[in-house]
């Protein structure tokens, strides 16, 4: 079997400021990190590979800094590494990364499960998931916090819900976004340290990949983000002082006058 974990890098999420200037995310000096939820999908592929004897092959997208994360990811279990980098890519909303994505995975062979984050930290869409699975024409399970059973041509997932969980059997070759809920993301290994410093990285171009450069970047984009900003902070403050039971007298006048 052989699986891809799709991973993104993303500014450390207690880093990130706005340049009050430009009214975009200010990254220089901001530490990036893979995104949280795509560590649980790597987790997810890592564990699937020592129960079936798969092979892991971690993907990401980016600049060529993006390499880091790349080797995390191999000191954490992953077999091989894939970068897919450009600067074609730049500026491609969900629709024109999973465009780049699906070209990718067909560059290197397909794949049999594809596993990713429920959602990055950065644009909180959840959208990737899902439109790289139509794009593969696969089926996909969204919000999986649970493998219950896993063989080469089916699994059985947990989905989670609002109210409770749907347990789901899926075909593969398919799709998988995972919550945090679904396992524990290991530390690297020192083995898997040693193996991620020589390891060789794939890195493929718009070129590699045969892509259609009207459907890559901003030019395959039909959305876009014009501006980002803090909002404004707005509506009055009190601070209540004295003792809790003075605090609670002052409280319950302040509610009384609003009523």
């Amino acid at each position: 079997m052989k699986i891809i974990a799709c991973i993104k890098q993303v500014p450390d999420a207690k880093d990130v400021r706005l340049d009050p200037k430009t009214n975009t995310l200010a990254r220089e000096g901001v530490q990036s990190i893979i995104n949280p939820y795509d560590r649980h999908a790597l987790e997810a592929a890592v564990r699937l590979k020592d129960e079936l004897g798969a092979t892991v092959t971690v993907l990401t997208m980016g600049p060529p800094q993006a390499e880091e994360i790349l080797r995390e990811a191999v000191s954490c279990g992953a077999d091989e590494a894939v970068l897919v980098s450009d600067r074609a890519f730049a500026g491609a909303d969900t629709l024109a990364t999973t465009y780049t994505l699906s070209k990718a995975i067909e560059k290197i062979g397909g794949a049999d499960l594809i596993l990713c984050g429920k959602q990055a930290i950065d644009g909180d869409t959840a959208q990737v998931g899902p439109g790289l699975a139509v794009r593969m024409d696969f089926p996909y399970v969204t919000c999986v916090r649970k493998v219950c059973e896993a063989n080469d041509s089916t699994l059985v997932v947990e989905r989670l819900m609002d109210d409770g969980y749907d347990e789901v059997e899926v075909t593969l070759p398919a799709l998988l976004t995972v919550v945090k809920e679904i396992n524990e993301p290991r530390l690297p290994s020192l083995k898997g340290k040693m193996k991620a410093k020589k390891i060789a990285i794939t890195t493929l171009t718009a070129d590699d990949i045969a892509a259609d450069l009207n459907q890559l970047g901003l030019k395959g984009s039909p959305t876009w983000v014009s501006r980002v900003f803090a909002p404004q902070l707005k509506g009055d403050r009190t601070m209540l002082e004295g003792t809790v039971d003075e605090q609670v007298s002052q409280l319950a006048e302040k509610l009384i006058e609003l009523s």
